[in-house]
Formats: C-alpha cells, sequence, structure tokens
C-alpha cells in the first residue's frame, strides 16, 4: 500500500530526465554491400564454357534450403480449455514472492504467448461453489522449450496466490491461454512509459523483453515503478541490465513507500509530479502509457478497468495531466 506522502524531485533531475523523455531516438546506421565483378581478358572458349557448365550443374544438384519447423506450442487457445500442468521447481525471492516453474506437456514445446499475453489460472478452494481464477503473465523468455516461470507475489487475501505459493514439485496448477492483451509490433510506438506497482510488472517486463531482444525494434521505454520496500522490487537485476546497456532508450525510476538509509530515489507514492516530470509529454506523437498493479494505484493513476474488454475512463493522475483515452492502456 503506497503511503500519502508526496515525492519532491529536484530541478536537476526535472532537467535531465525532461530531456531524456522529448528527445528524439538515435537513428540507426547503415550499411552498403559492395558486390565485386569478377573478370578476366584470358577466359575464353572452352574454359568459359567449363566453368559455366560447372555452375549450372551444381545449381542443377542443389537442394532448396530447408526452413526449420515452427516450434509447438503448448497454450493454444480457442477450444483447448483447460489443462494441467506439474511443478518443477519452487524458489523463494523474497518475503512474500516466489517463482514457480510450471513444466510443459512436452520438453520441445514454447509456450505459446505472443506480446502481449498472459495465461488464466484455475482453483476452487474446499467449500468454496466457484473456482478461483487469475491471469499471470509468465517472465520466461517466449522462446524458452518445455517450461515457463511465473512470478508470484502472496497478498493476505489471495486465494489463488496463496494456493501457488502452497505448491510443491510434482503438484499441478489448471491454466490455460493464451490470454491476449495489447498486441505488440516492432516499432509501434516511439516512446513508451511503464507505470506498475507491485507485481504488476510481470507484464511490462514482456513487453521490454521483447522490444530489447528485437535489435530492429528501437522503441523507447521509460519505467515507473513503485513498491513497499527495497527488497520487494521485482527483476531489478534485469532492469539495471537493460539500462547499463541501452542508457540512451532505457530509463526506470522507482518510488518506495518504506525506503531504507541513504536511499536516492522516490518516496511515498507515485505522484502526478513525478509522472510529469519523466513521462513523454501527452502532446508527444505516437507515444503510449502501460498501467498495472493494485486497484488503488489503478485508481490514483489512470482509473481501473471496467471488464477485462473494457479499458473504461481514463481518469487519475494521467488524467489530470492531459493524455487521453487512446495514449493508455490498463494491463
Amino acid at each position: 500500500m503506497f503511503a500519502r506522502s508526496a515525492i519532491r524531485v529536484a530541478q536537476p533531475l526535472k532537467r535531465t530526465v525532461r530531456r531524456y523523455a522529448t528527445e528524439a531516438g538515435g537513428s540507426s546506421g547503415s550499411s552498403s554491400v559492395v558486390i565485386p565483378l569478377l573478370g578476366a581478358a584470358g577466359i575464353a572458349g572452352a574454359g568459359y564454357w567449363y566453368i559455366n557448365r560447372g555452375s549450372s550443374a551444381d545449381a542443377a544438384d542443389a537442394k532448396p534450403a530447408a526452413v526449420p519447423a515452427e516450434p509447438k506450442k503448448a497454450f493454444l487457445g480457442g477450444d483447448q480449455g483447460w489443462f494441467s500442468l506439474k511443478v518443477a521447481e519452487v524458489e523463494s525471492i523474497n518475503h512474500n514472492t516466489k517463482r514457480v516453474r510450471l513444466e510443459l506437456p512436452e520438453s520441445d514445446q514454447v509456450s505459446g504467448l505472443h506480446i502481449a499475453s498472459a495465461i488464466l489460472t484455475k482453483f476452487k478452494p474446499e467449500g468454496a461453489e466457484k473456482a478461483t481464477l487469475r491471469p499471470y503473465t509468465p517472465t520466461s523468455d517466449e522462446d524458452d522449450q518445455g517450461f515457463i516461470d511465473l512470478v508470484v507475489k502472496k497478498y493476505p487475501d489471495g486465494p489463488m496466490s496463496s494456493h501457488i505459493h502452497s505448491l510443491t514439485p510434482g503438484q499441478k496448477l489448471d491454466v490455460k491461454g493464451p490470454l491476449p492483451k495489447y498486441a505488440w509490433a516492432a516499432n509501434k510506438h516511439d516512446h513508451i512509459a511503464l507505470i506498475a506497482g507491485g507485481s504488476g510488472i510481470t507484464p511490462m517486463y514482456q513487453l521490454v523483453r521483447a522490444i530489447f531482444k528485437n535489435p530492429e525494434d528501437k522503441t523507447k521505454v521509460t519505467l515507473v515503478f513503485g513498491n513497499v520496500t527495497e527488497e520487494d522490487i521485482l527483476l531489478k537485476k534485469k532492469f539495471d541490465e537493460l539500462e547499463n546497456t541501452y542508457p540512451q532508450r532505457f530509463r526506470a525510476f522507482y518510488v518506495l513507500d518504506k525506503p531504507p538509509a541513504g536511499w536516492t530515489g522516490g518516496s511515498g507514492f507515485i505522484t502526478k509530479d513525478l509522472l510529469k516530470t519523466v513521462l513523454p509529454e501527452p502532446k508527444s506523437e505516437n507515444i503510449k502509457v502501460f498501467v498495472c498493479g493494485p486497484p488503488g494505484l489503478m485508481k490514483a493513476i489512470s482509473g481501473n478497468k471496467v471488464s477485462p474488454k473494457d479499458q473504461g475512463e481514463l481518469t487519475g493522475a494521467l488524467g489530470e495531466l492531459g493524455y487521453n483515452k487512446e495514449q493508455v492502456y490498463k494491463f
């Protein structure tokens, strides 16, 4: 739960990040290919005939290059319905978060998820009339074969997160998918902003990973990530690596409700003033702002969704800053 204290952002930081948020991305270099022409005045007659005959024969004998077979997919959607995946391993990440690895039905299968999409999990507590359904975005790569990883934060009143935390290797979890979210394509937007809280970082990570994995995608990314303590910042090592590798294209800003001594990031909760400082301006062309987190964060930043298929009206800090509904997507 975010505290209700405001973040005071120093003027030097405003000037630095505003320049980052508005400056144009670097252009990619181009390369040229020079094709040498082979010629010799002394080549004629029988020599010319022999060379061309050999080339023609080689071409005739050559077989078309084999096209790699598309990997088999575990999640097919449509009429596939529910199926069970076995827990392969469980790792504790912090005091309330675990990484659970689920085995796909076949070892050479990939998940079949696309960017951005999630899976749906199902569990019926003992004595309950209805099953609990919850979506989760795997943190494993879409090209990984034989497994998917779920990073799950346990909430005291969360029946599904509590159930997943109770699982041990060999037990099974009911799943289906993929659940389509925001359809991404390389360079779909010049600059995107990701505003996340807690475990709401997982769909953001899926999107970020796809962008920087693709050398053709030059999208600029700004992440604003709020948590209670420093220990709660999930996937921070991954984001640090990206920030060091792509300093002109990826920036991350962290806000803590309970910062430790010497913390240099933001403290309190994600405010309108912080967003105004670090996000691309609403008047910028071809931008998109993604939001994901607990209901309190969603209400304060963008307003909650009405349903999975209804984004609802844009309210909160983003609405007050002048962004429009088409510029914002709520996971």
